[in-house]
């Protein structure tokens, strides 16, 4: 039976600061940077009210905000914090030692194009610049999955096989700052399903001193860096475990990616983020013509679930990738990771690469339908970079 919880129209933003307070962390610390901020913003009110029992840091940067739940979560505290766009970029060196010494942080990130010249909107530039920082990434379409992601992801960072952080994506304004119904989690619920953080290897334990950051040249730095990968490869086991609890506990089911309309389909898409909404709306348009068309929703992009990906593309008549970001010099890094999945294949479908929204433009319907439309009329050329949306 469908558990039916309370809905609340809400933004994305308080979506995720919600959460947050029901996870109740330790410490949060945060720098504000549009279009995060509100993240920030509604969890200090929780914070003030006395909501949670968080120990909430104001900071100089987002250097120092990465720094600071580095800290407190080698110190065996449950440690969030939430940023975008420079931020990010800002936190970057932290970013890597977050990964590299294995602290299950959460954070949030609110996606915006980076600079320059200077742009607060949406796209995915940001996160993946960090793509092969070490940390786990989750792309979500709406202000329901920012929620659930949200909790979920404490759970899987802190599973004693995984000990990885993880990035929540959401993008910026359309998701961070647009309201939707919600289904808010009774506290209780949540609080049973994160349960207490269980430290491993805490600063403050004295009584079994340990060092963290020590200096790692090559006698054994590439094997912490083997550690690293394997705990990526773990994820992959321990998530469908995790998701499955979620969805007993909650009633919503989350896997790597989401497959609509894909059982018949002859040409799929593939895409990241809050435009998959928008691509749903195509694929029902292009059903009631005739077209057999499906969406491919990756809902985790780091570690790249290949296999699942390979399983469900391969013997496709077409395949056409979004990215809502661009590497200079190379393919996009959706289009290069589904290709790269694909070349092992004996018999591989035509593929195409699209860039769209830069800089928060808007998408429309009518080109992810040209998108289609070029799969269907076998205009597919692989490694040929179009865009959708570019004034000529």
């Amino acid at each position: 039976m469908e558990k039916v919880y309370e809905k609340k129209a809400i933004t994305g933003a308080e979506a995720v600061a919600y959460a947050m307070k029901q996870i109740n962390p330790d410490v949060v610390a945060a720098y504000p940077i549009t279009p995060q901020t509100p993240i920030v913003e509604y969890f200090a009110k929780f914070v003030a009210d006395g909501e949670v029992d968080t120990e909430m840091i104001p900071v100089e940067s987002e250097h120092s905000a990465m720094s600071a739940v580095v800290g407190a979560a080698a110190a065996g505290a449950r440690a969030m914090t939430a940023t975008s766009a420079n931020g990010l970029a800002l936190m970057h060196e932290i970013v890597y030692i977050a990964a590299s010494t294995r602290l299950p942080i959460v954070m949030p990130v609110v996606n915006r194009a980076l600079s320059a010249p200077i742009n607060i909107h949406c796209d995915h530039s940001d996160a993946m610049a960090e793509r092969d920082s070490g940390w786990i990434q989750f792309y979500v379409e709406n202000n329901q999955e920012a929620y659930d992601l949200t909790i979920l992801a404490v759970k899987l960072a802190e599973h004693e096989d995984v000990r990885l952080p993880v990035m929540v994506n959401l993008d910026g304004f359309i998701i961070s700052h647009g309201v939707e119904p919600v289904e808010l989690y009774p506290d209780d619920l949540v609080k049973e399903f994160v349960g207490e953080p269980k430290p491993l290897y805490p600063l403050l334990d004295t009584e079994h001193p340990v060092t963290y950051g020590p200096l790692d040249l090559y006698d054994y730095y590439f094997e912490h860096k083997r550690q690293q990968i394997e705990a990526m490869d773990n994820v992959k086991k321990i998530f469908p475990k995790v998701a499955e609890e979620f969805e007993k506990t909650f009633g919503k089911r989350y896997d790597f990616v989401e497959q609509y309309k894909l059982d018949d389909a002859d040409y799929v898409m593939v895409a990241l983020g809050s435009t998959n909404s928008t691509v749903k709306y195509v694929v029902d348009w292009l059903r009631e013509e005739g077209f057999k068309v499906g969406l491919l929703k990756v809902w985790m992009f780091r570690p790249f679930p290949k296999e699942q990906i390979q399983s469900i593309l391969v013997g496709r008549k077409g395949v056409v990738v979004l990215d809502r970001s661009a590497s200079f010099g190379a393919e996009p890094p959706l289009y290069e990771a589904i290709k790269s999945a694909l070349y092992e294949a004996a018999v591989r479908p035509a593929l195409g690469s699209y860039i769209y929204g830069l800089g928060g433009r808007d998408i429309k319907a009518e080109e992810i339908r040209k998108a289609f439309e070029d799969a269907i009329n076998g205009n597919l050329i692989v490694d040929e970079q179009r865009f959708l949306g570019l004034r000529e």
